[in-house]
């Protein structure tokens, strides 16, 4: 089957993609750049640069422009997909939603009104599993933002590995914080998976309050 990843640059949505591709045809890329930071629906750290993510995985990459207004910008998304739908004859759009109901039932909604199936191969995962599962299958992941108790700076521009991902359990425990971020404790941003051809590297960044910029060859 073809299909279209929603796809944000982040360890969810890339390792979606990634199982989606076991047993279909990945034909593009959808990427919602939402002026609102506080968007319910779309990842905005480093969303800039999934193109350059795009163009190591071989794909086309569509890029639509939402003010991120709640509800309204679902309308930005169903653009998207119709025009993926075009374009690249997609059968199904792949999601890399875990626990928000919120996301999953209106990405449902519109592909229902476009007759196009709606794959989410991350539903109800285990997260600790999840995180687990990014380091055996070779992701590398760093940290872009955080937004949470018992999170600061020093986190920002850290690789996701075993020695995280424990402390990603003791944080769990003492604040209740979600390991893999589904509360929007912190946002990725994937350098390598086995959908690249080639690694990204980041050649220079940029601490801003809780964010970094990185700067990627």
């Amino acid at each position: 089957m073809k299909l279209g990843v929603l796809f944000s640059g982040g360890k969810d949505s890339s390792y979606a993609a990634y199982l989606a591709s076991q047993n279909n045809e990945l034909v593009c890329l959808i990427t919602i750049h939402s002026k609102n930071l506080y968007s319910y629906m779309f990842h905005t750290p480093s969303i800039s640069k999934t193109k350059l993510q795009a163009e190591v995985m071989n794909l086309p990459l569509i890029e639509v422009n939402t003010k991120g207004e709640k509800e309204i910008e679902l309308n930005d998304l169903k653009d998207a997909i119709i025009d993926a739908k075009k374009k690249y004859k997609i059968e199904g759009i792949v999601t890399g939603a875990v626990e928000s109901v919120y996301q999953a039932s209106r990405i449902q909604k519109i592909c229902d009104d476009l007759g196009l199936e709606v794959f989410n191969p991350l539903w109800q995962k285990n997260q600790i599993e999840l995180l687990n599962d990014l380091i055996k299958n070779k992701f590398e992941v760093i940290i872009v933002a955080v937004a949470a108790e018992g999170f600061d700076t020093s986190w920002l521009g850290r690789k996701i590995d075993v020695n995280m991902i424990e402390e990603l359990v003791k944080l769990n425990k003492k604040y209740g914080i979600n390991p893999a971020f589904e509360g929007g404790e912190a946002e990725s941003f994937v350098l390598n998976c086995p959908l690249f051809k080639k690694k990204l590297k980041v050649v220079n960044k940029r601490i801003i309050d809780d964010r970094i910029e990185v700067e990627l060859e």
